[in-house]
């Protein structure tokens, strides 16, 4: 049975070893057209993201995004939303909405 995440510093921490772990968050990008981004502007955008991010250093690292009709959904982990929002304003993309995750739940969390 997975282990209960009731814990609130549960992002911050690793369930195994108790090892402090950087917050994750969920970043909301309005941009009307994403889903239509040939493969060629999203390497661009990509390349774009990893150049900002290596300037600003190893505190924040891009997880994953999703690309949906009109939105990109981003997932980071950084100390704080200050540093997402600076990422978002040097690479040129809307930051619309920043969440902190809180909780992870999946298929096993039903178990």
């Amino acid at each position: 049975m997975p282990e209960a995440r009731a814990d609130p510093a549960w992002p911050r921490r690793r369930r195994t070893t108790g090892e402090n772990v950087m917050p994750q968050f969920v970043i909301e990008r309005e941009m009307p057209g994403a889903g239509s981004l040939s493969a060629a502007d999203l390497k661009g955008a990509s390349q774009t993201s990893c150049n900002v991010l290596r300037e600003l250093g190893p505190e924040i690292q891009w997880v994953q995004s999703y690309v949906t009709d009109d939105k990109i959904y981003c997932v980071y982990r950084a100390p704080d939303e200050g540093l997402i929002r600076e990422h978002a304003e040097k690479a040129g993309f809307p930051a619309n909405s920043v969440s902190q995750v809180r909780s992870i739940i999946d298929p096993t969390t039903a178990d």
